[in-house]
């Protein structure tokens, strides 16, 4: 009787899970695909980091970048995650494994992050191209932007270093 009372309570979260994610991704948010971590290695040494720096990750995922932002460069790392079970699997994998960072759930549209030196992002084409404005107020600003396998609207990258596919890592996009 109780496993057969949890197997449901487990069957209708994953189904609640499910429509919430479908709901994001088709209403403009970017489905969660993790990066995979020598990318994620890659990207953070191309972005430059300096000890003290401010990263912020837009579409933070489970906070593999903010982690290692801060274990390896000593940045403060700050993300922000707009899905509740992506954001829920972030804050689990911070409390099991000790992973760093900071991972908040909200909307980084509505947030204020024109302190941050560097960002970083791994969004779909056409929700960097909707943003496009936003990242250029931040460029302005000498924060440097680096996006994991896509360019940002028809903005000129400072430098674009070429997928790795015998790594397995996608192009990295620096602005």
């Amino acid at each position: 009787m109780i496993f057969g009372i949890i197997s449901l309570a487990v069957v209708c979260a994953l189904i609640v899970y499910l429509c919430v994610n479908c709901y994001l991704a088709f209403f403009g948010v970017a489905p969660f695909v993790p990066t995979p971590f020598v990318a994620v290695h890659e990207v953070l040494k191309h972005a430059k980091i300096k000890k003290g720096d401010i990263v912020y990750d837009l579409g933070a995922g489970d906070g593999r970048f903010l982690h290692f932002a801060e274990k390896d460069y000593g940045a403060r790392a700050i993300g922000y995650e707009v899905d509740p079970g992506v954001f829920l699997y972030a804050k689990i994998r911070q409390w099991l494994f000790g992973w760093k960072g900071t991972v908040i759930r909200a909307n980084f549209k509505t947030k204020d992050v024109k302190n941050a030196d560097v960002i970083v992002c791994y969004m779909m084409t056409h929700s960097l191209k909707k943003l496009q404005g936003f990242f250029e107020k931040q460029i302005a600003g000498g924060t440097r932007v680096v996006s994991y396998v896509f360019e940002i609207g028809d903005l000129k990258p400072k430098k674009v270093i070429p997928r790795d596919d015998k790594r397995g890592i996608g192009r990295i996009v620096i602005y």
